[in-house]
């Protein structure tokens, strides 16, 4: 596994694609934090990153895709996939390697915003003058996100050997996850309503976003991350056969 995941962070990391997701995340998420009139900052007028962690999900569903949609269907279309199964590895190793190495990914480009808080404390009056625990939380949580979201990307790259089709799966996957079940929840009342609420990733990304850190919120995050993974593993067995 280990061996996997360090080849698949070098293969990020020799080629554009890990840049390319890095700027544009950095681009996209510094215009929401600073530029855009509606979102930005310093219009605003409080030292708070409810905007940037409001909008930075929604950059991710997309660019975690791209990171993640050449995982495997790469390896199907070149048929490296044969090679890599005849090796002395386990199914579950081999995405677990690609799925950390496309995570770390993630996390590259997550980590470069911590400016957008240093910039903000210092901006405070007075200077500190911003809820840390919250925004501690809300890190965690977009980290966790991103993991969720790169689970699915491994999931839907294994499906087929098309990386456009990869990723239009994963975007769609990760919309309906995050943002879709809970605009369907609106429709219903009750409990139907609480229950599809608490099934979105939205729920407990802004649960943890408050600056408590629920086990509850972390369980239900890992679990469906380790669902899309074992998903994963079961349809190269499939295909092995």
């Amino acid at each position: 596994m280990t061996a996997i995941f360090r080849k698949e962070l070098n293969n990020y990391l020799n080629s554009l694609i890990a840049y390319i997701v890095i700027i544009l995340f950095l681009v996209f998420s510094g215009l929401v934090m600073w530029v855009f009139p509606d979102t930005n900052i310093l219009d605003y007028g409080f030292a708070e990153m409810n905007s940037f962690f409001a909008f930075t999900p929604f950059i991710l569903l997309f660019l975690v895709p791209a990171i993640t949609m050449r995982t495997l269907a790469e390896e199907y279309k070149t048929g490296t996939i044969e090679f890599l199964l005849t090796k002395p590895l386990e199914e579950s190793k081999v995405i677990t390697g690609k799925f950390l190495g496309a995570w770390c990914i993630s996390i590259l480009a997550i980590l470069p915003t911590l400016i957008f808080y240093f910039s903000l404390r210092n901006l405070g009056s007075p200077m500190g003058n911003i809820d840390s625990g919250s925004v501690a939380g809300s890190y965690f949580g977009l980290i966790l996100l991103a993991g969720v979201f790169t689970s699915i990307g491994v999931f839907s790259s294994s499906l087929t050997d098309n990386q456009v089709i990869a990723f239009i799966i994963g975007t769609f996957l990760c919309y309906v996850l995050f943002d879709g079940l809970g605009q369907l929840a609106g429709l219903f009342s009750g409990t139907p309503e609480f229950f599809m609420n608490y099934l979105s990733l939205k729920f407990h990304y802004n649960s943890l976003g408050r600056g408590v850190i629920d086990t509850r919120n972390i369980i239900y995050l890992a679990s469906l991350a380790f669902v899309f993974l074992f998903s994963s593993v079961l349809i190269i067995r499939f295909k092995r056969k």
